[in-house]
């Protein structure tokens, strides 16, 4: 039997009778009378005793009649179990970004990930960038979003945007009256800073190196979060991405846009050749989109020269 044959014969079933299977099914009842017939003359059984207009299944037929029972709850587990999989539910999405991503973007990008999946468990991780390696290769995400490629053969990285250096300072800092800070102006304050060993520290020291400026760090942190508190509690001055305080307001602190005009780059890198499920794909999506709405949206980081 086909699966088209026991869906007629279930709809008969079920009804009773020939027109009221056709109107469950939605098409027409010559057309599920002459299926049921051939069916049964194809089976060479019996499958139903007519009495006043009424199909009720035959007695010879009821072994028949069980094992459809069986085939359509499989079929309808099946068509849950897609429904579920479709709405998200009772599945996992892991991924990983950066702690600059992670501040601000990645909750925005969670807003939209939920609104659509909103039974979607998801298991976001924040790592070094020389965590990603491990984390990928071992498939303990299919993604990460990060600040610098992976330079590894096994992985494969694509670009999702660009934005800008910008320079952090407390609020009413002296720097604030100026419409774009140099690189001179903040190695000549208390400067805080990421070591420049560290792939997100040499971005840091760029601006310093395009404008041949040797910056003498007063203190130093390792993750962009730790900078902005630090520059926020008065201890000093920063470079840092655009993305790091992409936010609406920050109580505390000031944003200035660099002389040194110096891009950030933003990344996607997963295992190579790995096929990415629907809700990763969905998620770069719109990983992708906050990022360019927050370059968009931050006009306070473009020179007013």
């Amino acid at each position: 039997m086909t699966l088209r044959q026991i869906e007629v014969i279930r709809a008969v079933m079920m009804t009773g009778t020939i027109s009221g299977a056709a109107k469950m099914l939605n098409v027409s009842a010559p057309g599920i009378s002459r299926l049921v017939k051939h069916t049964e003359e194809s089976l060479g059984i019996r499958l139903f005793e007519r009495k006043a207009g009424l199909f009720t299944p035959s007695v010879e037929a009821g072994r028949v009649f069980d094992q459809l029972r069986e085939v359509c709850k499989g079929v309808e587990n099946l068509q849950l179990a897609v429904s579920s999989l479709q709405r998200g539910e009772d599945v996992r999405l892991a991924f990983a970004t950066a702690p600059s991503i992670a501040q601000f973007i990645a909750a925005r990008v969670m807003r939209q990930v939920r609104s659509r999946y909103d039974d979607l468990f998801v298991d976001m991780n924040v790592i070094k960038i020389e965590e990603t390696v491990d984390y990928l290769l071992l498939e303990r995400g299919e993604f990460v979003i990060m600040s610098s490629a992976v330079e590894n053969a096994a992985i494969e990285n694509e670009e999702i945007a660009q934005g800008r250096l910008v320079a952090i300072l407390p609020e009413g800092h002296r720097l604030a009256r100026k419409d774009a800070v140099s690189a001179a102006d903040l190695a000549a304050e208390p400067l805080i800073g990421v070591d420049p060993s560290d792939p997100y520290g040499r971005m840091l020291a760029r601006p310093f190196e395009v404008a041949g400026v040797k910056p003498r760090y007063a203190m130093r942190g390792r993750f962009a979060q730790t900078l902005v508190s630090m520059v926020r509690h008065g201890l000093g001055v920063a470079v840092i991405d655009e993305f790091s305080v992409a936010e609406v307001y920050m109580p505390g602190l000031e944003r200035r846009p660099l002389v040194e005009d110096v891009q950030v780059r933003s990344f996607v890198s997963r295992k190579r050749g790995r096929t990415l499920s629907r809700f990763a794909e969905h998620t770069i999506a719109q990983f992708r989109r906050e990022l360019g709405k927050a370059v968009e949206d931050g006009p306070w980081y473009r020179s007013k020269k």
